[in-house]
């Protein structure tokens, strides 16, 4: 079965501040114990939401106005340090489908694009403005468009930029390299018999 083109990302959005917020900030080592990444939502960004005693601390993602919300913004290298894979795993299950950030560490954008996650870079200047809509009306629609390459939220627009390589691979459906050898299984096994491999 083909993949969903990503063409589109529409929905509400949150702000978590910052540059340099790394893969253990997003997803603490204590939880990457699983054997599925079922379950790793409830620990995004855990040790900065909770205290030690398992509490809420002060932070966009325990705020209930902010409930619900599918576009993650922030700042310059976002999803830098380990590459684990639980980062976007718990940041998917955890609800997002769209980040918009100033930048992204290499191989946390690789691993967000196989899961059909668009993360498209944006200037700090026009994510205050976004934050800032945000933050007065956290209904607000906000529209990550992959085609136009273009953020819509209200009467308001930006450019954002995503490689041509990862926009393509989104836009077409083909962004999970693992379900497409799956769906395309009957010519591997004719090109693995044409070369002698297997009988």
């Amino acid at each position: 079965m083909a993949l969903a083109p990503v063409t589109t990302v529409s929905g509400t959005g949150v702000y978590v501040p910052g540059a340099d917020i790394d893969t253990d900030r997003i997803i603490p080592a204590r939880f990457m114990k699983c054997v599925t990444f079922d379950g790793l939502g409830e620990f995004a960004f855990y040790d900065v939401r909770k205290d030690a005693e398992g509490h809420d601390r002060v932070h966009p993602l325990n705020e209930a106005r902010f409930g619900g919300a599918s576009i993650l913004l922030s700042g310059a290298n976002f999803g830098c340090g380990s590459s684990r894979e639980h980062a976007p795993q718990a940041l998917y299950r955890f609800g997002f489908r769209a980040i918009i950030a100033e930048s992204f560490a290499e191989i946390f954008f690789g691993n967000c694009t196989t899961l059909g996650i668009p993360c498209v870079c944006a200037t700090a200047e026009d994510i205050a403005e976004l934050a800032a809509a945000v933050e007065a009306d956290p209904k607000v629609e906000i529209k990550v468009d992959l085609e136009a390459q273009r953020v819509f939220f209200g009467e308001r627009n930006f450019t954002i930029v995503i490689p041509e390589t990862a926009r393509e691979a989104l836009t077409s459906g083909k962004w999970d390299p693992i379900a497409e050898l799956l769906e395309n299984k009957a010519a591997v096994h004719a090109r693995m018999q044409a070369q002698g491999w297997v009988e």
